[in-house]
């Protein structure tokens, strides 16, 4: 009877088919048949994990899963991570490129929806969209009567830091508002009709609303700082739907809290899931649990895109969203 209640494993022995290693927090709970074709997807509580972490050669990351070195000691045999997040700050990068295993993200996968949300935070920020619908549901309308008025988005100057693809989007998504667009990026990009601007502070200094969709880096840890923030003004506005630690926090808060900033549309947060309570209340900070990037048909394309990868990868062929990890 004991024996009965044992885990099954999901690898079927003897379908010939490669391991594949899924690392993930417990939040993060998908489910993995489209890959039951490809690959032997096997977590840490299958009775086989045991036998086989030795020996697999790939590792599925879920979201943002921190993947360090202690996680890739246990697995030796491993070539390629396959990650499954736009960014990929949670991968231990540096020991990847020490130990010559290839990474990939979720290249473009969340690239549109990831803009088109970025605006709406903005729209919803500026026209007061989700406060006011708040003051409709407490029955507040037939009591008094008026609501402030909100901003219009058109002819306003909006920074973009990180002109990716997502930003890139961004940006075309802005164009037809009348919006002057400026951006700051690693390097000038000549195709681009946009306003380059060398540091994020020139660029807060010239706009009244920055979007944040870079990436997170050493370099870009805090790139909204406080001198950022005091650039952009009392009525300025923050957009972030890259990761929280793009932000000071602390200092977003202060500002806000003290009326130093016009508002915020916040997707991400330093240490979710999170937020400070001192936003909660505020009618010009408009918040969303992390899902900037996440539809239906994202997740449709990212696992098309992993099985892509995937079958590169095991055919030797170039892997469809490999990150260069430079030395």
């Amino acid at each position: 009877m004991a024996d009965s209640q044992q885990p099954q494993s999901t690898v079927e022995i003897g379908n010939n088919l490669p391991v594949a290693i899924i690392h993930r927090l417990p939040t993060f709970n998908f489910s993995f048949s489209w890959a039951k074709d490809i690959v032997n997807p096997i977590e840490p509580s299958d009775p086989l994990y045991s036998i086989h972490r030795s020996s697999a050669r790939a590792v599925i990351v879920l979201g943002p899963s921190p993947l360090t070195s202690e996680h890739l000691d246990q697995y030796p045999s491993v070539e390629c991570i396959f990650g499954t997040s736009a960014g990929v700050d949670h991968i231990d990068l540096d020991e990847c490129r020490r130990r010559n295993i290839r990474v990939t993200s979720a290249g473009d996968a969340f690239s549109e929806d990831g803009a088109d949300y970025a605006i709406g935070l903005l729209m919803d920020v500026l026209r007061l969209v989700s406060a006011s619908d708040r003051f409709v549901r407490a029955g507040l309308w037939p009591v008094k009567g008026y609501y402030p008025l909100g901003n219009k988005l058109g002819a306003r100057r909006v920074g973009i830091v990180g002109l990716g693809s997502i930003g890139t989007l961004v940006a075309k998504r802005l164009e037809p508002f009348g919006c002057t667009i400026g951006y700051t990026s690693r390097t000038m990009k000549p195709q681009v009709p946009h306003q380059f601007y060398s540091t994020v502070l020139d660029l807060a200094t010239n706009s009244d609303a920055l979007i944040v969709c870079c990436a997170l880096t050493e370099k870009t840890r805090q790139v909204i700082n406080r001198d950022v923030l005091t650039a952009l003004g009392k009525r300025g506005i923050i957009v972030n739907i890259g990761r929280g630690a793009l932000v000071d926090e602390k200092e977003l808060v202060k500002f806000l809290v003290g009326g130093e900033l016009g508002g915020a549309g916040l997707d991400v947060f330093e240490n979710e899931p999170d937020v400070p309570k001192e936003l909660f209340t505020m009618d010009n900070v408009v918040l969303s649990p992390h899902r900037a990037i996440t539809t239906t048909g994202a997740m449709e394309a990212l696992i098309q895109l992993v099985i892509g990868n995937l079958k590169a990868f095991l055919s030797n062929n170039p892997l469809l969203s490999e990150i260069i990890l430079h030395g």
